[in-house]
């Protein structure tokens, strides 16, 4: 996590609850606002699923589910 992502949850755990519940429905509009599909990733991200794609990782979609034994 950033140092800005965390010096915002340190801030707005300072808050009354009421406010907590303001400050977080603000931020998940902004989320939203910034990709509505929630399709974006961070650099972080990328490079994590980069990282999973190269390291031999099988997609659940192309395992044979029913013949798991010919899989290797």
């Amino acid at each position: 996590m950033s140092n800005v992502a965390m010096e915002a949850a340190r801030l707005i755990d300072m808050l009354p609850e009421s406010d907590k519940n303001f400050a977080y429905e603000f931020i998940k509009k902004l989320v939203i606002a910034w990709d509505p599909d929630f399709t974006k990733t961070t650099a972080e991200e990328a490079v994590a699923i980069e990282s999973a794609e190269k390291s031999g990782f099988i997609d659940s979609a192309e395992v044979d589910w029913d013949n798991l034994d010919k899989m290797f």
